[in-house]
């Protein structure tokens, strides 16, 4: 019996030295799995480079440190979002979202012009962001709950809030009071593989009515068989639909939009990989800085007198006393070229998206001091 405990104890001794063994090793390969795996991650970002480059952008800092290495800065787009953005036949980008693409390349490199546009349809985009193609996105796209979770990608401060809307001639009866049920039989045209889809969809089958719904991978589809009488109705974010309207709309036709209240909700701004919380942290005060900035009322041709003798908050922001720009991995000044080369939020809404009929006045894109939705934390 004794020799048996002998036995067994050192069985029991053996065996705790080969789990201590064990667990060492274990660690050791989780360790080196994660590793692996944030390697992965970071390739995953940069799927167009070597493996070179996936090391040096993890190395380097993440996004911010590639795109000042790149010297430009890869934005998606649209380019074929009336008013937010469009591509011009010269080949350049109009539009609120351009001009926050160029916001942020002014803030980073300090040229606004230091932007690459890279056009996407709606399918496109997002998996652009995952794979790295594109730095930033800034196309008309709706911050969700799916979206900010599940899909990978992280959201920013929202620029325009916006909410579906319907849009059909005034010939077919429909007017601006018109009601989504009348729009029962109907052919409806949108986007495929974005919410306003998604969002006609639930909505006929709520309201009990039958809708014959085609979708395509561009808007400019969509609005041309609008045109050439496919579509009865199509339907969008209601600022594109007002950007059509006034861009597109045939002579001796009314193209009524409606109804007066949207469907939804559709807050919509950049968008980014996730995890990188540097990167994330530039794409906000950027938009932050425009806003700031309009509250204070200065604008482009105003950030000199404002960085001499303006508001303190104005003064840091635009880096002078007390800035905090140098902390973020960015220069100084990087919000004065924004406001100098760009200009602040008014501006830019009002020199995209005031020629199309769009107003901040009574909408949610009003400044929270007069009943709106725009507004940024302080500056300090």
């Amino acid at each position: 019996m004794l020799f048996a405990l002998v036995l067994v104890a050192a069985a029991c001794g053996s065996d705790a030295d080969d789990s201590a063994d064990g667990t060492s090793d274990d660690t050791s390969s989780d360790s080196s799995g994660d590793d692996s795996g944030d390697s992965g991650d970071s390739g995953d970002s940069g799927d167009s480079g070597d493996s070179d480059d996936e090391v040096e952008l993890t190395q380097g800092g993440g996004t911010l440190a590639a795109v000042q290495a790149r010297g430009s800065l890869n934005c998606g787009v649209s380019g074929a979002a009336v008013a937010f953005s469009f591509t011009q036949p010269d080949g350049s980008v109009t539009g609120l979202d351009a001009d926050y693409c160029r916001a942020v390349a002014a803030a980073v490199l300090g040229d606004a012009d230091a932007v690459t546009f890279v056009a996407l349809t709606a399918a496109e985009r997002f998996t652009a962001v995952q794979t790295g193609d594109v730095d930033v996105l800034m196309r008309n796209s709706t911050w969700t709950q799916s979206r900010d979770t599940d899909v990978g990608m992280d959201f920013g401060p929202t620029t325009y809030y916006d909410g579906q809307q319907l849009m059909g001639r005034a010939s077919d009866g429909f007017t601006g009071s018109s009601a989504v049920a009348e729009i029962d039989g109907a052919t409806v045209c949108t986007n495929a593989g974005t919410t306003t889809e998604t969002n006609i969809s639930e909505l006929a089958a709520v309201l009990g009515i039958n809708i014959t719904l085609n979708t395509f991978e561009d808007f400019n589809q969509v609005t041309d068989a609008f045109i050439d009488g496919t579509c009865n109705v199509i339907t969008t974010d209601g600022s594109a639909l007002v950007g059509r309207k006034a861009e597109q709309q045939p002579d001796g036709e009314e193209w009524v939009i409606f109804p007066p209240t949207p469907i939804s909700k559709e807050p919509l701004g950049p968008v980014y990989g996730q995890n990188d919380s540097q990167w994330a942290d530039v794409v906000n005060w950027v938009v932050y800085a425009t806003v700031i900035a309009d509250e204070y009322g200065v604008g482009s041709g105003d950030v000199d007198a404002a960085l001499s003798g303006g508001a303190p908050e104005m003064i840091r922001l635009l880096g002078g006393e007390g800035e905090l720009q140098t902390a973020m991995g960015l220069s100084a000044d990087a919000f004065y070229n924004v406001i100098s080369q760009v200009g602040n939020y008014s501006e830019i809404f009002e020199s995209n998206l005031g020629p199309v009929g769009l107003s901040r006045e009574g909408s949610a894109n009003a400044p929270w001091t007069e009943g709106g939705l725009i507004y940024a934390p302080p500056a300090r």
